[in-house]
């Protein structure tokens, strides 16, 4: 199952080879942000021997669902806030004039449709005024939560609540997630790899910023364990972004000249926790928290099982990048197919709001 999986992802990405670039001009080596989203599009980044852990799951059809499908809605709520879907376009990009129109496409299809948003690292800008304008999106966004987001370790960096709150404020955001990317600073040429010390550095940011602060990972997992902890330190939401999806060893392996370390990367390739694990576990350990669901989603039945499991939120990414760098029209209907899909299996168990798919016993497990 595994094999297949990591097949059917293969096909997906190379599916990503052929579209239009006009957002993405040439530049020169070094222009970190553009390589990012260029290798994310054009080369296989994914994960190998591990998946996002959904194809071990599947549903009891319900063959008499006593529902009208056009009454199937899926209004959710998020840390007090009412939203139309449960869906995250998750963190990707900005930092450059391309990749900013990136985010403005991104941010005004998600607001068109309802999703919450999150911006790349705003780090870029609280360093560079000028690259302010290419995070800016609350006007492209005026009623949706929008999430600034900056890496944890720039905590021991000289980053703190002022360098913090200005990552918000650029954004426009309603509130700061912390990335945690252990394993990219290791293998980035430009890496910072002191995580030494920062649940208490976190914890003195969630009570000094304005705004709600949440912590996940990039595509390696957030376990039970490890959310308590955050959770207990006055972190307001957890993002698990589990393994089976985007391994940014593999991004930076094909930035670094380093010999060694191009060739250590592929020791790496099924590292971390798979995303139905983290979720499971998070909230099993963590019943009343807030938990976003992200990491190698491919569908709107991906989504519904990581809901099922206890997801409030499910984030997408890199599954929508081609499409965001293609048109606005191809963003729109790739949402639009999401939104059908998650809406077609809540029917498909009678489960007529997110809030009550989420409490379904109608989510089996059927590989151990």
């Amino acid at each position: 199952m595994r094999e297949a999986g990591r097949d059917n992802q293969l096909h997906k990405d190379q599916d990503f080879q052929g579209v239009s670039e006009h957002l993405l001009p040439e530049v020169p080596t070094g222009e970190r942000k553009i390589e990012h989203v260029r290798l994310c599009l054009n080369e296989d980044v994914n994960a190998q021997g591990i998946t996002a852990g959904f194809e071990s799951y599947r549903f009891r059809h319900a063959a008499l669902p006593e529902l009208d499908f056009a009454d199937v809605q899926l209004n959710t709520m998020f840390l007090g806030q009412e939203l139309r879907t449960p869906f995250l376009i998750s963190s990707m990009t900005g930092g450059s004039g391309a990749t900013g129109k990136i985010n403005e496409r991104l941010a005004a299809v998600a607001e068109a449709r309802g999703w919450a948003f999150g911006v790349g690292s705003v780090r870029a800008a609280v360093e560079k005024e000028e690259l302010a304008a290419s995070f800016s999106m609350r006007k492209f966004a005026p009623t949706i939560p929008i999430i600034a987001n900056l890496g944890a370790v720039q905590l021991n960096y000289g980053f703190g609540r002022e360098a913090c709150q200005r990552a918000v404020d650029i954004a426009g955001a309603s509130m700061l997630v912390l990335h945690l990317n252990g394993l990219q600073e290791i293998f980035q040429p430009e890496g910072n790899t002191n995580f030494s010390g920062l649940l208490k550095k976190i914890e003195k940011l969630c009570g000094e910023l304005s705004v709600p602060v949440g912590v996940k990972e990039v595509g390696w997992g957030i376990d039970g364990e490890t959310a308590a902890k955050l959770y207990d330190a006055g972190v307001s939401f957890i993002d698990v972004a589990g393994a089976g999806g985007t391994s940014w060893v593999q991004v930076e392996k094909f930035r670094n000249e380093d010999k060694m370390k191009k060739a250590a990367a592929e020791a790496f390739v099924d590292w971390g926790i798979s995303t139905a694990e983290c979720i499971t576990e998070v909230r099993q350990m963590n019943p009343r928290k807030a938990v976003i669901g992200s990491g190698g989603l491919a569908s709107g039945v991906d989504a519904a099982k990581a809901i099922a499991l206890g997801a409030d939120l499910v984030g997408f990414g890199r599954s929508l990048l081609g499409a965001a760098v293609e048109s606005e029209e191809a963003l729109h209907h790739r949402l639009h197919q999401v939104e059908f899909e998650l809406r077609t299996a809540m029917f498909g168990v009678g489960a007529p709001r997110p809030i009550e798919l989420q409490g379904t016993k109608r989510l089996i497990r059927t590989i151990k």
